[in-house]
């Protein structure tokens, strides 16, 4: 990664304003992402969601159709020097090839969305609630209406920290007056978490780009709803639960809330108020540190086969997952020898921070 940025920045310097200080995080994003384009060959609807959706995140960076050339020369001659004892002139035709699909996917959906959709939302933060030293519950209005899904995440822009972005799910169903809550936990070193944290108040503004993400409800679903959420991957569950509790009353959602110690259940007092107004859905902490009276103890793969035997199994739910890669591949794994099939679970491994 650092050979095909130097080639890019020394092919085109001014490019160089698009990218953050500094390019550590960016290397392991771009190359993320070319690994996910590689591995989705074979599923084409999928990668094809996969690349519009890059591109029009693409447009808060101020990418241009014009700037995608340089990327492939910068790709090319990486790829070349990388794979020299393997690279033929078929192989730098088949990659140029599939690049330029790419960026021709990536660029088309950025002008598609730029006819009436904004590259980036201002918002004002309204509310900011210190839940913890290291973790904020904040609230912001955007400037103009922000079309999103519960489930999906929108990357954040901290004026302490221009050109730099990072991802933060989105906490809430879309309410009347706008606004959207992100749970944000402040990472050793984290830049943006770091100043959304400790150094934002109401009156400050940052910047969104356009809501992502596809771990959404399927409208065509009545299926009962299985929600885990561990840290702050609990902010996308809690979302998905508003929504099912107000779009379909009668469908029964269990949160599971998974934690260290009871301290760290930041928001259980607003998910108890949420549960008491919808009688179908059921909150249940699970700590596995020092559980306290009305927790669970245990770690989530553990206590899901007693969980889900309270309701006749788990084979019938469709399952929702987000918070640090452990939980959510260990709750994958358990619900798979539980019998929920492989497509009715869902996570998105692109959580939140820095």
């Amino acid at each position: 990664m650092s050979y095909f940025y130097g080639r890019l920045f020394a092919a085109r310097p001014r490019l160089r304003a698009l990218f953050p200080p500094a390019m550590g995080g960016q290397h392991d994003r771009f190359f993320h992402a070319l690994g996910r384009i590689v591995w989705s060959q074979d599923n084409p609807e999928e990668l094809a969601r996969h690349l519009e959706g890059l591109g029009r995140g693409h447009r808060k960076y101020g990418v241009l159709r014009e700037h995608y050339p340089a990327v492939e020369d910068a790709l090319i001659a990486t790829l070349r020097a990388f794979a020299a004892d393997v690279w033929t002139a078929g192989a730098e035709a088949a990659c140029r090839a599939a690049y330029r699909s790419a960026a021709e996917a990536m660029a088309g959906a950025a002008e598609r969305d730029a006819a009436d959709a904004p590259p980036w939302w201002v918002a004002e933060v309204v509310r900011h609630d210190r839940r913890a030293f290291d973790l904020a519950v904040i609230t912001l209005r955007p400037e103009r209406p922000l079309p999103f899904t519960p489930g999906q995440h929108v990357s954040v822009q901290s004026a302490r920290w221009p050109r730099v972005w990072r991802t933060y799910s989105i906490a809430n169903a879309p309410r009347r007056d706008g606004t959207v809550s992100l749970h944000v936990r402040a990472l050793p070193a984290g830049w943006v978490s770091g100043a959304l944290v400790r150094h934002t108040g109401p009156g400050d503004s940052v910047l969104l780009g356009p809501p992502e993400g596809t771990m959404t409800l399927d409208p065509d679903s009545g299926r009962p709803l299985l929600l885990v959420g561990g840290g702050t991957g609990l902010a996308p569950m809690k979302a998905l639960a508003e929504q099912a509790a107000t779009s379909a009353p009668d469908r029964d959602v269990l949160l599971v809330v998974a934690a260290r110690t009871e301290d760290d259940l930041y928001d259980l007092p607003e998910l108890r108020m949420l549960e008491y107004a919808h009688p179908r859905l059921h909150v249940v902490p699970v700590v596995s540190r020092d559980p306290a009276p009305g927790t669970v103890g245990g770690r989530v793969p553990e206590v899901l086969p007693r969980l889900l035997d309270d309701l006749d199994g788990a084979s019938g739910h469709e399952a929702y997952v987000a918070g640090p890669a452990p939980l959510v591949r260990g709750t994958v794994s358990a619900l798979q020898r539980l019998g929920v099939p492989l497509e009715s679970v869902h996570h998105d491994l692109l959580t939140a921070g820095d």
